[in-house]
């Protein structure tokens, strides 16, 4: 390995600030949510997040009294929170679809590009809900807007990321592909694992389906996803867990298409902050929920159980500086990894060849023939996490998936993708490094990792009654491509 990494040479991840962040999340201003921008902002740093998308639910109401008023409680709590990067996103209702997360990077008029996008293009305001070509055309019509603002200097740029996307199976799989490739600097991933896993603790929660996948195929969902694919699998969506499945095939394909992991952030798990009492039609007038009040006790079966953003979930992303543009860049580039429930405290991911090496979401180019040196550096938890015991990591696999070029946009699956290698750190901070030789052609590689109490090599199912989140944690990176010339 010293021959092709160099001695002493820092891995490439280095390169890098790691933050962590979340990018869905709701306040007072979602009709299904309740915590002030502040009070959602001060549970994100008490569980150590960097930076936060506040991206409450579009809505008739939303968009006729909730714009300004949030654009406001950002700019003040901007000032107060210095040390956290804030946006005021939105959680897009997709025409012909489900959700997504959109924020903006430097916007002139951010509350006014954002209603104005809500009234054009979300679905609860224009009836547009439905799967149909008519409805999926509007949602590029949507991504086609976004590309005029940034050419014409509106905003530097815009980023969209499919929230959830099996939890009712309404965004089929030429859907994600049309997007990405019509904008593949706005449209660049999807939500690997849902927000709302608290719905699964039967301790602090309602004992059901993590992240509420508890649906079955409707009207709207494509009817090519199997029953199995309602449900997550270690808490992650079936279209991440999947060995060799949805966001394998579009690995296959050479795409990059990144993943996240999300709070959902409405009514959170154990929290004493609740809701106060309220005229029906509060929300309806207003587009805005009273201010809740810490009186405790605890809430007792929420709507949701979620979590603050960054106790449970959160999505590092590697920053070439502390700030919200290079945070956005980092996203955009793929480079990130997502943890629950603080098993690894930090993940470095890197591969090196003759002449370079590359981290998350980067491409190595190397000559047909030479070698690949794999190089992980984990380091493991030595704190209790918010239920008040260490995790611990017990394995990580080494995922490689050959990259065999275009396919039709309806694919679900690969068949070249397996586990190449599998470790099983012992020690608080493991290093691991793995050489592919003579390389004949290209292909990706990713990480996963787990606490191993379910007992199976693959993520299993998550139901009722068993699927508290803090038993089954995993961690996931996104992809490193190989490109052979």
């Amino acid at each position: 390995m010293a021959g092709v990494l160099g001695t002493g040479q820092a891995s490439a991840s280095s390169r890098y600030h790691w933050l962590s962040g979340d990018h869905h999340t709701h306040t007072q201003y979602s009709y299904d949510g309740m915590y002030t921008i502040e009070q959602q902002i001060r549970g994100a740093l008490r569980h150590g997040t960097d930076w936060l998308v506040i991206t409450d639910h579009g809505h008739a109401s939303h968009e006729a009294h909730s714009v300004e008023a949030t654009a406001a409680d950002i700019k003040r709590a901007q000032r107060k929170f210095p040390q956290l990067l804030l946006w005021h996103g939105m959680e897009w209702n997709v025409p012909g679809a489900e959700h997504a997360t959109l924020f903006f990077e430097d916007c002139r008029d951010e509350a006014g590009v954002l209603r104005d996008f809500e009234r054009q293009f979300d679905w609860r305001l224009n009836g547009q809900e439905a799967s149909n070509p008519a409805n999926e055309k509007k949602a590029l019509d949507a991504i086609r807007w976004l590309q005029t603002k940034i050419r014409n200097g509106t905003m530097k740029s815009a980023l969209v990321f499919v929230n959830h996307p099996m939890r009712n199976g309404r965004v089929a799989p030429y859907e994600l592909r049309n997007m990405r490739d019509l904008a593949p600097d706005i449209v660049v991933g999807m939500e690997g694992a849902p927000g709302a896993q608290g719905d699964g603790d039967p301790l602090r929660g309602p004992g059901g389906h993590r992240g509420g996948y508890a649906n079955s195929p409707g009207s709207n969902s494509y009817p090519a996803y199997p029953v199995e694919a309602y449900r997550s699998y270690g808490g992650f969506d079936w279209m991440t867990a999947k060995l060799g499945g949805v966001w394998d095939s579009l690995l296959a394909e050479g795409r990059g298409w990144w993943i996240t992991s999300n709070s959902d952030s409405h009514f959170n798990s154990r929290d004493t902050i609740v809701r106060v009492p309220e005229p029906g039609n509060q929300f309806d007038l207003t587009g805005k929920h009273l201010d809740p009040l810490d009186i405790g006790p605890p809430q007792v079966l929420p709507p949701y159980v979620d979590f603050f953003p960054c106790e449970f979930s959160r999505t590092v992303v590697g920053a070439t500086r502390r700030t919200r543009g290079a945070v956005m860049e980092g996203l955009r580039a793929g480079r990130a990894w997502v943890s629950h429930g603080g098993l690894v405290d930090n993940l470095e991911f890197s591969i090196y060849g003759i002449g370079g090496s590359a981290t998350l979401g980067e491409r190595l180019r190397v000559r047909r023939g030479s070698d690949v040196t794999v190089l992980v550096k984990a380091r493991l938890a030595t704190r209790p996490n918010s239920a008040g015991f260490v995790p611990r990591l017990r394995r990580l696999d080494l995922i490689k998936g050959l990259v065999t070029g275009p396919a039709s946009s309806e694919t679900l699956s690969t068949p070249h993708v397996k586990v190449e290698r599998s470790y099983e750190p012992r020690w608080h901070y493991a290093v691991f490094t793995h050489t592919f030789r003579n390389i004949r052609e290209p292909f990706y590689l990713r990480l996963r990792g787990t606490d191993g109490n379910r007992g199976a090599f693959e993520p299993q199912a998550d139901t009722p009654g068993a699927a508290n989140p803090w038993e089954d944690l995993w961690c996931y990176t996104n992809p490193i491509f190989v490109e052979v010339r």
